[in-house]
């Protein structure tokens, strides 16, 4: 498959109107939606290898699944800061926020800087890619200093009042992932809870009764993972 319209055929081989109508109950639009599960779409994506040049024409196609093909055969080392942005600008649903932040932006040399420009950012999505991108460095990059997560819950706190569904799960997301890198980042997302639950309103109080309940459970457990360093 080396063309936009071969990709598009396969992926209507594979689409669902039961997959489409699951994926809307769970606040994915239906609109220019085929209805492919994930490893459907990775299949197709396995298929076509990286292919920069077509990743950025089957973005521009609007298609849902077209858009998560794109990222996945999007080659990092040709995606650079202006990409990013632009496809940012695009995000019209969590799943492509999170299936791209996840697979492409990561990986890029400005992450954690983009993790906390976008977190500061208003639209829905693009404050939402900010977290997710804290919330997946904190899982991927093993290396990391504490000093980075450090940042991000920062970022967290200040940000933990905004009721929008998608940024608040994205939020307590990120919190929980950075508390099991290790203990000492558990116990100061721990304490970032607490200190959200402090704010007193319903989103910072959902967000840091979700993360605690988790985070102690974990200490405790002593199922906290020992990645980074200080």
């Amino acid at each position: 498959m080396k063309s936009v319209d071969e990709v598009i055929a396969e992926l209507r081989k594979h689409s669902s109107k039961a997959t489409r109508d699951s994926q809307a109950r769970f606040g994915i639009s239906p609109t220019e939606n085929l209805g492919l599960t994930v490893p459907a779409m990775r299949l197709v994506a396995k298929k076509i290898g990286k292919n920069h040049s077509l990743a950025i024409q089957l973005w521009k196609t609007k298609i849902h699944e077209a858009r998560h093909i794109a990222a996945m055969i999007a080659d990092p080392v040709m995606t650079d800061e202006k990409l990013m942005e632009r496809w940012l600008k695009d995000f019209d649903s969590w799943d492509i926020v999170d299936g791209t932040c996840s697979t492409l932006f990561i990986k890029h040399a400005s992450a954690y800087s983009k993790a906390i420009e976008w977190s500061k950012r208003e639209p829905e999505f693009e404050k939402r890619a900010g977290f997710t991108m804290m919330a997946m460095l904190a899982v991927h990059d093993k290396k990391a200093a504490d000093k980075k997560f450090s940042t991000f819950l920062t970022r967290i706190k200040s940000e933990s009042a905004d009721e929008r569904n998608f940024v608040k799960k994205a939020a307590n997301w990120a919190l929980r992932q950075i508390g099991k890198r290790n203990e000492r980042l558990c116990l100061s997302a721990i304490k970032t809870a607490k200190d959200i639950y402090e704010k007193g309103d319903s989103s910072s109080r959902w967000i840091a009764n979700d993360a605690l309940r988790e985070l102690e459970k974990y200490l405790k457990e002593g199922k906290i993972k020992n990645v980074g360093s200080r």
